[in-house]
């Protein structure tokens, strides 16, 4: 070292000692307050997400993230076929191949960080995966993703994946619950759906990795390094740039995280509480303690909306009141002279005239006039949006701002009215949709979807096999063996 280094050192320890003394600098913390000591709620937190690749699920818990495992399952394989899945596959192709890891819908194999993104984007290739209301997020397209991708690597067997995927809707909503949920995120630009995804599918994959309780430490941290996304996806026309904020960045991230800290890499011992933690950065009103509200007891899995209709969670209540109308007094398309839907005024602008048609609510109610249903096909078909007998539909929906639903979220209430040519009305106020926790699918409903969602893309045969293996997923032995039942020519 030269003299003028060792003087400027001298210098600056100087410096620092002096202004120590004068109260312009903070004394150096304690070790209660020390950065490497991590404080009780994330000493609970790390204790939980170790303890749980080896701990048993309640039977109800185990049965429903069954039907979540299949339904992103589902998600996955139709969406291998639409646009944001065809994306991710040509990138797989071009850039990511060659890897051990399954690519679902496809023959392609790819490296675990590059088949999280590409299973991640097809998840959510449209609107048809799950939704967890309070925090504002689709934990299924990024959890199970992550989960599966390092499932494979490390060869767990099918009850370590379901605790994997049951892990990371825990980890994931509660972490955006904890900034606020979505109160949280109707104020701030910032995605929670991309927050909740990447921490999420940190804990998935960090649970098939078997990692200990300070290395589960380091994964939330470089987890929350990575945590990005903001709501310019309300921009994409297209859905793939949604499909990648939502899905396949968080899964990615998740899976990158995961893997750092399994092959060596330290951390930040708790990014929770500490100078600069995640909380002040991103939402200082934060309550921490919420992280770890009911750990054990609630499941957020069993939280978590599956979604009747294949299209954004604002219109599967307005789609549920048209349907009990229509029960109640069948009627014709010449018999309706309006249709006024109310939804609360945060929930309708994600929905009110988007230019896609499985997130524009107007389109979806003049379908449902048109076809009696939506299908998985009619929420897919763009071109359907310039139909001349869609479009005189269309022009008989009206969507109202209602304040006073407001007071339910985080529950999305909806009140639709149709008003008929002769004058009379009749309404109907959902205040549980179907596949929300107070008004859940059947375990028939749930394999009806995904036999829908897989049947035009796999086989027949091979869908009933692939449904059948995930609702009997205890009874498999390295979920490397379930590639022939996701793949195509499996």
């Amino acid at each position: 070292m030269s003299n003028r280094m060792r003087s400027r050192r001298w210098f600056l320890k100087g410096s620092a000692r002096a202004a120590t003394a004068a109260g312009l600098l903070p004394v150096v913390a304690s070790a209660q307050n020390s950065p490497s000591t991590p404080g009780r709620v994330m000493t609970s937190l790390s204790d939980y997400m170790s303890a749980a690749p080896s701990k048993a699920l309640p039977g109800e818990v185990a049965e429903q993230a069954k039907f979540h495992l299949l339904d992103t399952i589902s998600a996955m394989i139709s969406g291998s076929e639409l646009p944001p899945g065809q994306a991710a596959q040509r990138y797989i192709r071009e850039r990511g191949g060659n890897g051990t890891v399954s690519v679902v819908g496809s023959a392609l194999t790819a490296a675990p960080i590059d088949a999280a993104l590409a299973n991640g984007v097809m998840a959510h290739a449209d609107e048809t995966d799950d939704s967890h209301n309070e925090s504002r997020s689709h934990p299924g397209c990024a959890v199970v993703p992550a989960a599966l991708a390092a499932g494979e690597t490390y060869g767990v067997d099918g009850a370590g994946l379901l605790r994997a995927v049951t892990l990371g809707y825990d980890i994931g909503t509660r972490v955006v619950m904890a900034m606020g949920g979505a109160g949280f995120s109707y104020e701030s630009s910032l995605s929670t759906h991309s927050i909740a995804g990447t921490f999420g599918a940190a804990a998935a994959a960090a649970c098939a990795a078997r990692l200990d309780a300070r290395q589960m430490r380091w994964v939330l941290d470089y987890a929350a390094q990575q945590s990005s996304g903001f709501i310019a996806w309300r921009r994409d026309t297209d859905h793939i740039e949604k499909a990648f904020v939502f899905a396949g960045m968080p899964a990615r991230n998740g899976v990158t995280a995961a893997l750092l800290v399994q092959s060596g890499w330290n951390g930040v011992d708790d990014v929770f509480s500490g100078p600069d933690n995640f909380f002040a950065a991103y939402a200082p009103k934060a309550e921490p303690d919420r992280l770890i509200e009911k750990l054990g007891e609630r499941f957020e899995i069993t939280q978590t909306d599956i979604k009747k209709w294949s299209v954004g969670s604002p219109i599967q209540g307005p789609l549920d009141g048209l349907e009990a109308i229509r029960a109640k007094k069948p009627f014709e398309l010449d018999q309706v002279r309006q249709v006024s839907v109310r939804l609360a005024p945060s929930v309708a602008a994600v929905v009110d005239n988007r230019d896609i048609p499985d997130i524009c609510l107007q389109h979806m109610i003049a379908v449902m006039l048109v076809d009696k249903t939506v299908s998985f096909h009619a929420a897919h078909d763009k071109p359907r949006m310039q139909d001349p007998v869609v479009l005189k539909q269309r022009a008989k929906v009206n969507l109202a701002r209602d304040e006073e639903l407001a007071t339910s979220l985080p529950a999305r209430e909806t009140i639709v009215e149709v008003e008929f040519a002769d004058g009379s009305r009749l309404s109907e106020r959902v205040v549980a949709v179907r596949g929300t926790p107070r008004n859940p699918m059947t375990r028939a409903e749930v394999i009806e979807k995904a036999r829908d969602l897989m049947t035009p893309v796999l086989r027949r045969e091979m869908s009933v096999r692939l449904i059948d293996s995930m609702l009997d997923i205890e009874t498999i032995a390295d979920v490397r063996n379930l590639r022939r039942h996701l793949q195509r020519g499996g």
